[in-house]
């Protein structure tokens, strides 16, 4: 019997667009003018010491680390809040929450650090009883069976008590599936994966009949 219901953020539960803007536009404009170069110089520079440090190193998810780095002008929290704007919750999202949460523990389970989370969130964190942030919480770089273990660990529940959907083959399915998890593949550009939250939520229905 499900218990917990496990959501991923970024392509899931919101489009990834923010977050693009944010690493790919806001920091290399900042780039730009904090040094006296013109965008795609900076664009370059900025693309190539995220390459450099690579996302196998918690460095790279954190933004207040690329502003020491870059030396930059400003606080990263006024850049993220010049794109909260562009955080767009896709649109079937609220409906489904709101009626998982009358059934489920609502969690989330992303990659994301606490920094992205706290804006992305902010309009449906309501509906969600834990948010955990694989790099914010236990230095994660990616979402392995180990950062599924400790959630099921802190939540107290057994693997086929949580279920988890996410639009990342396999850190969304392949590794939780692995973890004993009922796992489902999200893909919103109609691949092999379920399409809408309405699938999913529909799967947890068959599930509990």
């Amino acid at each position: 019997m499900i218990k917990v219901v496990s959501f991923d953020v970024d392509g899931t539960l919101v489009d990834p667009s923010f977050a693009d803007l944010v690493w790919l536009e806001g920091i290399p404009h900042l780039y730009a003018e904090k040094h006296n170069t013109d965008f795609e110089s900076a664009k370059k520079v900025v693309t190539e010491a995220y390459d450099h440090i690579g996302e196998d190193n918690i460095k790279w998810y954190m933004l207040d680390y690329w502003f020491t780095h870059f030396d930059l002008d400003g606080s990263y929290h006024d850049l993220l809040d010049k794109y909260r704007k562009r955080i767009t919750v896709y649109e079937e999202v609220p409906d489904v929450l709101d009626r998982l949460s009358k059934k489920y523990v609502l969690i989330v389970a992303s990659n994301a650090h606490r920094d992205f989370l706290s804006l992305t969130l902010s309009s449906i964190e309501s509906y969600f009883d834990y948010i955990f942030s694989a790099t914010a919480d236990f230095g994660q770089v990616r979402k392995y069976e180990i950062f599924y273990h400790e959630i099921m660990k802190k939540l107290q529940v057994s693997p086929d008590e949580m279920a988890h959907v996410g639009d990342h083959y396999r850190f969304d399915y392949e590794v939780p599936l692995k973890a004993g998890i009922h796992a489902y593949f999200l893909d919103r550009k109609g691949g092999k994966g379920l399409k809408t939250l309405r699938e999913f939520e529909e799967k947890l229905n068959q599930i509990a009949r």
